[in-house]
């Protein structure tokens, strides 16, 4: 009893704080992710006031965060958009992967942590944050410009290579031999592949199922498969997250959009406990010797990111205020990123990545939005002047 008492006060300490830093974020102007991490590393291992009681609790949490979190973004889209967007976006989705990938892949070598941590490193600085790429969008009005489709279809063609990374990446994380690695990797793309055919094909008859006019029901329905998909997708070797994402993907229109009202407050408060709880999981004491790697990495990246922006939008004929637009959305690191430190750390693939990429994620989640922000008016100048 006694126990339990504490977990629910360290609990509920936890959750009221990730509320006032929210209230701060939403002031100043940034995205809340940098502070929830700044929590994490004041409460974990090594932190002011680490906790005693609810780490598994909050590791429990920070599980279904990640579910919640790619189930909604896989509600953004539907099958049919995603083959479009393979087809139509291909070329710059391969130019993303290679000039954001490389730079993750290419320290890690540099540093001398082996090639398991270059291909999880690879994953850190190569996907852009979704969500608050989209809170930027969405923020500063550039939802309806002519490079926000561009950037919308760089985002799906890296959840799609997201969703066939993370089985390859947990193959190799689990020190698999040849044949058995070649073999999970195989299910686990096999897995990825019946779903999308099963969302292309029988999507309508999934939707018949979940769809609902009572929101209790329609919660509890989606919510209910999304877990237990995540559930038959981690028995594969697939990502849980993954699975999640497919679900997401197989619902559209309508019920898509009314279960991500219903979905949208227990996301954001999972979503933040897996911040937290990521910050958990790193020492702050080994953050100052990684810090300097840590910026050199953040400035790369963003340089390789207005590349990759400015690519694709000029492929799409867009100008040049719209290209600046376009690279500047792409900066923010976030959930994908921490996700694939996480299996990471958790596997012990080199000490010093999980600080190196909480550090990292830090710089691109606070200065994404921001940089944005203070460009707009370069931005708007450059558009006047053409």
């Amino acid at each position: 009893m006694h126990e339990t008492a504490i977990l629910f006060l360290e609990f509920g300490a936890v959750v009221l704080g990730l509320g006032v830093l929210g209230a701060l974020a939403l002031r100043v102007g940034i995205s809340p992710i940098p502070l929830y991490l700044l929590a994490g590393l004041a409460f974990g291992t090594g932190g002011i006031l680490p906790l005693a009681t609810s780490e598994e609790f909050i590791s429990v949490g920070a599980e279904l965060g990640v579910i919640l979190l790619l189930l909604t973004l896989g509600l953004e889209y539907n099958a049919d958009e995603l083959v479009t967007s393979l087809k139509g976006n291909a070329r710059a989705g391969v130019v993303d992967a290679v000039l954001n990938a490389a730079p993750g892949a290419v320290f890690a070598l540099l540093l001398g942590w082996g090639p398991v941590a270059a291909m999880a490193m690879a994953g850190v600085t190569y996907a852009t944050s979704s969500g608050i790429t989209a809170k930027v969008l969405s923020d500063l009005g550039w939802i309806g410009n002519r490079e926000t489709p561009v950037v919308l279809s760089l985002l799906v063609f890296e959840d799609l290579t997201m969703a066939l990374y993370l089985p390859v990446l947990t193959a190799v994380l689990a020190g698999l031999s040849f044949v058995g690695g070649a073999i999970t990797v195989a299910i686990a793309l096999g897995t990825v592949s019946v779903v999308l055919v099963v969302a292309l094909r029988f999507g309508r008859l999934i939707e018949a199922f979940v769809a609902s006019p009572n929101s209790e029901v329609l919660l509890l329905k989606v919510v209910g498969l999304a877990l237990l998909v995540a559930g038959i997708a981690q028995q594969l070797q697939v990502s849980a997250a993954v699975g999640a994402f497919l679900v997401g993907i197989a619902l559209s229109g309508k019920l898509a959009e009314d279960a991500q009202a219903l979905l949208a407050p227990l996301r954001d408060l999972f979503a933040a406990v897996f911040f937290v709880f990521f910050g958990l999981q790193t020492d702050p004491t080994k953050i100052g010797p990684v810090a300097g790697v840590a910026a050199l990495l953040a400035l790369v990246s963003m340089i390789t990111k207005l590349l990759t922006g400015a690519y694709a939008a000029r492929r799409a004929g867009i100008a040049r205020a719209g290209r600046a637009r376009a690279g500047i959305a792409l900066i923010p690191r976030g959930e994908f990123n921490i996700v694939i430190a996480g299996l990471a750390v958790a596997a012990g693939a080199h000490p010093d990545l999980g600080p190196l990429a909480a550090a990292y994620v830090l710089i691109l989640a606070a200065f994404g939005p921001l940089a944005a922000r203070l460009v707009q008016p370069f931005i708007t100048a450059i558009a006047k002047r053409a």
